[in-house]
């Protein structure tokens, strides 16, 4: 199964109920809860084909999938207005805060990982790879109204206006980027085109010789033929790499190989939809998420994040927001390395 990315229609899904097992559709009849999910646009291709499986199985079930990057999708969680938050970066102290100020318990559930792809136009082919470093000075708060020009990054590369595409100042990939590239959260020049939703990302590289853009994995596999992903060097002497299944799996791809999330408002598992919904997700998502552009979890990680569901131990594997330190999903986990 791969998964609708574009056009921009995709973005936003509402999946409608399908007929009760051995009946056939009527015009009236109860109205069934809706399970809500809502904020990454970078997790938005795997949960929608998880939601459509999950709707095969269980008939009359409804899920509603927005898009309101992780930002946007915490907030509603921690007012209490949501089953399921999205989030393609660890919950924040203030949001965490935020949440239990508003009496909302939230179970965080890694479900993949992923890997931000920094991508260009095909047709560029001045940029064989770029270091963090370059990274660095291209998108830091400092590079704002300075840095416009291809051969102002590097003085062999032509002169011609660089056009920028990045995550929205709503989504985690926004957070997570900027704090392992510039080296503080939220730390970025503002004078780029900015998108809660990758598809608007994606067009806009697909469409410019001379952009330059940073989204999910996901949303660059599925266009790839539009797009060409840019090698990666993490440090001096390091080689550069591609993001692949095989480089995010095995951390090669640093510092943009990361994991996404679930966060689950605990009162909503009280009912049976949300639970089965939940249960059916984090049983599967492995099944599926080679075939949306994710890299499933290793088993013994997956059955830990089960646990912590059956469990239901709400609260954060991580302190703060430190979603981009060293130590592994697997460590926090008490999974031992094999």
């Amino acid at each position: 199964m791969r998964a609708c990315l574009l056009p921009m229609a995709c973005g936003l899904a509402l999946l409608s109920a399908l007929p009760l097992a051995g009946a056939c559709a009527r015009a009236a009849g109860p109205l069934r809860a809706v399970i809500s999910v809502d904020g990454s646009s970078t997790v938005y291709p795997l949960t929608e084909a998880m939601a459509e499986q999950f709707q095969r199985v269980a008939p009359g079930a409804r899920v509603t999938i927005g898009i309101a990057g992780t930002g946007g999708g915490l907030r509603r969680l921690c007012r209490g207005g949501l089953d399921l938050a999205a989030a393609s970066r660890p919950i924040t102290g203030g949001e965490a805060d935020a949440c239990a100020s508003a009496d909302v318990s939230f179970i965080e559930l890694p479900i993949a990982l992923d890997g931000i792809t920094v991508a260009v136009h095909p047709s560029n082919h001045w940029v064989r790879h770029l270091t963090v470093d370059d990274l660095r000075r291209l998108w830091r708060h400092q590079a704002e109204g300075r840095m416009m020009r291809w051969s102002q990054l590097r003085a062999e590369y032509p002169d011609r206006e660089i056009h920028l595409f990045g995550a929205g100042v709503g989504s985690g990939t926004f957070d997570y980027f900027t704090s392992v590239v510039t080296g503080a959260p939220r730390d970025s020049r503002g004078d780029y085109t900015s998108s809660e939703d990758d598809n608007t990302l994606v067009q806009g590289v697909a469409g410019d010789p001379y952009a330059l853009g940073y989204f999910g994995f996901a949303y660059y596999e599925a266009h790839q033929e539009h797009l060409r992903a840019v090698p990666i060097q993490a440090g001096d002497g390091t080689p550069a790499v591609l993001p692949t299944r095989e480089t995010i799996r095995s951390g090669a791809y640093r510092p943009l190989a990361r994991p996404v999330f679930l966060y689950v408002n605990a009162r909503s598992l009280d009912r049976d939809d949300v639970r089965h919904f939940v249960d059916y997700y984090t049983t599967h998502v492995g099944d599926l998420a080679n075939d949306v552009g994710y890299v499933p979890l290793d088993g013994r990680v997956l059955a830990a994040v089960r646990g912590r569901l059956a469990a239901r131990r709400t609260g954060s594997l991580y302190d703060g927001h430190d979603g981009a330190a060293t130590l592994t999903l697997a460590a926090r986990l008490g999974v031992e390395s094999r």
